[in-house]
């Protein structure tokens, strides 16, 4: 496993020669909304990215991501260093208005798997169809890798982002590396 840039952007990531890379994303600000239409037009406005209103989509503007996990749920990443303006312009915008906003910044971890073989790897422990024709960029959910509850997302046809509980971050990144690593002992056989 290689550490990821710092920063918390979703920037272009490459790996030609492996099957799979996984790289460690740890510092980004991270908020869970919920809140009814009238809430979140107000908090999409706040925030910069107008939220998804389609299930299971994400959406995105420079450095910050709303994705989508329910009705009336919303996963809100966002550069470590952006977390203390954006709590202030989100909790004006939100004044009056019923809703919850919760930092779960120090909560979770995220991590990037990508290369040609990204979705093979993932499909190791999780029973999603990544087929691009079903699970196409854009598209994020709540599922399980192993035992573990994740968040997943398409970022690009063969890269994907993984928002964990820090706590299941070790056994995630094992059952990760152990997938990749068997994938490239069939593959060189």
């Amino acid at each position: 496993m290689r550490e990821g840039r710092s920063d918390g952007t979703f920037g272009a990531m490459s790996s030609p020669a492996e099957a799979a890379t996984i790289v460690l994303h740890p510092r980004l600000g991270r908020f869970v909304l919920r809140g009814r239409p009238e809430a979140v037009d107000a908090a999409g406005g706040a925030y910069g990215v107008a939220l998804p209103r389609q299930a299971c989509r994400a959406a995105l503007a420079g450095s910050r991501a709303a994705l989508w996990l329910g009705p009336d749920e919303w996963l809100l990443l966002l550069p470590e260093s952006e977390v203390e303006n954006c709590t202030a312009a989100l909790t004006r915008a939100l004044a009056g208005l019923r809703h919850s906003l919760v930092d779960i910044s120090h909560r979770q971890v995220g991590l990037d798997v990508a290369g040609p073989e990204a979705a093979t790897v993932l499909n190791a422990g999780c029973p999603l169809d990544l087929d691009g024709a079903v699970f196409p960029v854009g598209t994020c959910t709540r599922t399980v890798l192993g035992k573990a509850e994740i968040v997943l997302w398409r970022l690009a046809e063969q890269r994907f982002r993984i928002e964990v509980a820090q706590s299941f971050a070790p056994y995630v990144l094992g059952l990760l590396n152990e997938a990749s690593r068997e994938f490239a002992r069939q593959d060189g056989a």
